[in-house]
């Protein structure tokens, strides 16, 4: 049956998919492939790689690097018409994204597009374990116990939110923190909060590492897919 398919495919490593996204996988006709770039190579299709059938048909979806209104709202446009058309040709259309596919993805736009313009393009989401939660469990740290409360949240744009989050919440996970990250560091040291923090990046991949000494890790060596996780407990 032709249907569309949001699947998260987990931090990187093929063994956290869970077993319903390597069953829908395995039916797909047709793999959507999110790109920001002509060169991108996608993570997500490594990961799912080996779940995939023979002769499936890569439709790569450009979705630019801009905060431009309108180059955004055509790229979510024309990657909703594209999937809407093969999956009237009855095609299964899975598109694949790191983590999960509700999380800070662009499954989300498209998904949006599709339930306002083709209601009637049968859709699932298939959840994923986000970076975060893989991080915490290759640290061995609990993200939150007890009655403590957590706050996720991207660094890409600014770090005002970050501030009012670590005056509110116990534990904050930050995501995409490579570019700011000196300035980051800077701001938990203010805040006596260095000794509470701990930067994960490429968890699931290929030179995952792991460090409590965020003041000597240089944004490059961090690289785009860190982030860092803040455990203050209930001691605020």
């Amino acid at each position: 049956m032709s249907k569309f398919y949001g699947i998260g495919v987990g931090p990187g490593d093929p063994e956290l998919l869970t077993v319903k996204a390597v069953r829908v996988l395995g039916e797909a006709g047709v793999v959507c492939v999110p790109i920001s770039g002509p060169d991108r190579d996608s993570l997500a299709l490594q990961a799912a790689a080996p779940y995939l059938p023979a002769g499936y048909e890569t439709m790569e979806l450009s979705f630019p690097m801009s905060r431009d209104r309108s180059v955004l709202t055509e790229s979510w446009r024309a990657a909703g018409e594209a999937v809407a058309a093969r999956v009237a040709a009855g095609r299964v259309v899975v598109f694949l994204t790191l983590g999960d596919p509700l999380l800070y993805s662009t499954y989300g736009y498209l998904l949006r597009y599709l339930k306002r313009h083709h209601p009637e393009c049968p859709r699932e989401t298939v959840p994923g374990i986000t970076s975060f939660g893989a991080a915490a469990a290759a640290a061995g740290e609990p993200l939150a116990e007890g009655e403590e409360s957590l706050a996720v949240l991207p660094c890409a744009y600014g770090l005002e939110a970050v501030e009012r989050a670590l005056d509110t919440f116990d534990n904050v996970v930050l995501l995409k923190v490579h570019r700011r990250l000196p300035e980051i560091t800077a701001l938990l040291a203010a805040r006596g909060l260095l000794e509470h923090a701990f930067l994960a990046s490429r968890v699931g991949r290929e030179g995952q590492f792991f460090s409590t000494d965020i003041e000597n890790v240089s944004a490059g060596s961090a690289g785009y897919m860190s982030l860092i996780v803040v455990k203050r407990g209930n001691d605020r």
